[in-house]
Formats: structure tokens, C-alpha cells, sequence
């Protein structure tokens, strides 16, 4: 089994100014991604713009950065929805296009209560595919306690969790734990984490591998650093709904097409370009205007 840990990108999904997806835009990303940094990428998470992607896309997209990167890198699928029978059906694909992992989100909207979460990780885990769990209440309402993840944690194939609860950050018994959000990504590894689901990754790659790197060997003071110093592009990154602001900064680095979204998302307003720029320059990564 493939490791899910360390700097794992949920990489954006490509798209036309049509908004249709860029399959060669998807494959230089994907090369560019673990070129510089990336142990592994998350396809069709939130940052991929699962909402709006038909599974046949999904697995389309899947199956291009397979082909493109073979064993070279980690490669999980997101294949979590509000129905059961439907996220079942769509791990079952993953599996069976070579995903190593499937990323499964707590189901939203519905609000099951602890015995529904509990059936439904438990179904999908009968699929066979390693799953990793996405607690992400500012999204789907529910927050998954630690007790009940570790719970979860007990079936057999979910092997982790992507932590997007800042406030409950911390080890859960059954489960590799990895930050759902780039500004705890120094905090996961700082408490034995097995690395984070990251998107600032996109563009300081090299750099949030180098806080990998010094925590494995460790020299936490020199991961807390350089964490320190990546501060102002984790929070340039947040100026509005993600994944907004990262294909706007991928844009501007040239490093995708079109920084085009799919409704009810919409490109950066020159308002958040303007909150964004300077943050990429301040780290080096674009070159200041004039």
C-alpha cells in the first residue's frame, strides 16, 4: 500500500475558459506538483472542485495524472458525497482505476447522526480501497468528534484522517492524522502527524517539503520557522472561498492557463488579486509590478 503521508496537494482541476477540463493543463500540474515538493496528490477534493465534477470527469481527471506520473507520486481520489450507494459506487471506480486511497467526506446536508456516520465509513469501507477520512465542519455542518473518528477508525481499510477542525487538532487513536488546513500543518507534524492535505503546496512546494523534511529529522525549531515565514501566503489563500484564491495565484505564476471556476464559484475579484500578489512577492515567488 502506497504511504499517505507528508506533503500531500489537493491539486486544483484545470479548466478551459469554457469550463471544460484541461486534460494537458492537468497533466503539467501534476508534474510541476511532485517536481517541487509534492509526495502526493488529492484529485477531485474540494480544492479539485468535486461539486461540480460528473464522476465520469472525476475519474477522467484520475486517469490522466496516473498516466502521467505512473508510481511516481501518492494518488487519492475524492469519492465522498451525501449518498451512501453513490460514494460506495464511486470508490469502487477509484479502486478499480488505481487510486491508492480514497478521501471520503463526513456526508453533508443530510445530518446523520453518530450510528449513520458509523453505517456509512462502514460500507464504504467494505469496498476494499484504504480510506481516508475528511472532517470538515465549516462545509458539511456535522463535526465528527475524535472519539467517534477514532471509532470510525476501527474498520477495517480507513487508515487516516484529514483534520480540517483547527480547534480539535491533535492525535486520534486508529488513525493517521493529517492537517486539513496549511496553517496546522507545522502544529500535525509537531504531535507525530503523518503530514497534511495542503493547498499552499500549489506554490511554495519546495518550501512546506523543507518543513516536512526538518520535522522527520528533528529540527522542529527550523520546521517552525519556516512555517512562520510561509504565514502570509497561507492566509493570502484565504481572502475568499478556496479554491478561488489558489487558481488565481496559479495564474499569475503561469503556471495554469485560466484561473476559470465552475458556478456557483467565480474567478478572484481584482480586490482579492490585489491581497494575493503581494504575498507571492514578499515570498519570492513572482516578481513585484514595474
Amino acid at each position: 500500500m502506497a504511504e499517505i503521508r507528508g506533503v500531500l496537494t489537493a491539486m486544483v482541476t484545470p479548466f478551459h475558459e469554457d469550463g471544460g477540463v484541461d486534460e494537458a493543463g492537468t497533466r503539467r500540474l501534476a508534474r510541476y506538483l511532485v517536481e517541487h515538493g509534492s509526495h502526493g496528490l488529492v484529485i477531485a477534493g474540494t480544492t479539485g472542485e468535486a461539486p461540480t465534477l460528473s464522476d465520469d470527469e472525476k475519474l477522467a481527471v484520475f486517469r490522466a495524472v496516473r498516466d502521467e506520473l505512473g508510481d511516481e507520486a501518492t494518488l487519492i481520489l475524492g469519492t465522498g458525497s451525501n449518498n451512501t450507494l453513490h460514494t460506495v459506487e464511486l470508490t469502487k471506480l477509484a479502486a478499480e482505476a488505481g487510486a491508492d486511497a480514497a478521501i471520503v467526506v463526513t456526508p453533508y446536508y443530510n445530518k446523520p447522526n453518530e450510528l449513520g456516520l458509523m453505517a456509512h465509513y462502514e460500507a464504504v469501507a467494505q469496498v476494499g480501497l484504504p480510506i481516508v477520512l475528511y472532517n470538515i465542519p465549516s462545509r458539511v455542518v456535522i463535526n465528527i468528534k475524535p472519539d467517534l473518528l477514532a471509532e470510525i477508525g476501527k474498520l477495517p481499510n480507513v487508515v487516516a484522517v484529514k483534520q480540517a477542525n483547527n480547534d480539535e487538532l491533535g492525535p486520534v487513536e486508529n488513525l493517521d492524522v493529517l492537517a486539513g488546513n496549511d496553517d496546522i500543518f507545522f502544529r500535525t507534524l509537531e504531535f507525530g502527524g503523518a503530514g497534511g492535505v495542503l493547498v499552499a503546496s500549489h506554490i511554495v512546494g519546495p518550501r512546506m517539503r523543507e518543513i516536512w523534511d526538518a520535522a522527520q529529522e528533528g529540527d522542529i525549531e527550523r520546521a517552525r520557522e519556516i512555517d512562520a515565514e510561509l504565514a502570509p501566503v497561507y492566509e493570502a489563500l484565504t481572502v475568499t472561498a478556496n479554491p478561488i484564491p489558489i487558481k488565481a495565484a496559479l495564474k499569475m505564476l503561469g503556471l495554469i492557463e485560466s484561473d476559470a471556476l465552475r458556478l456557483p464559484l467565480i474567478s478572484a475579484t481584482e480586490e482579492q488579486r490585489q491581497a494575493i500578489r503581494p504575498a507571492l512577492e514578499a515570498a519570492g515567488i513572482l516578481a513585484a509590478a514595474g
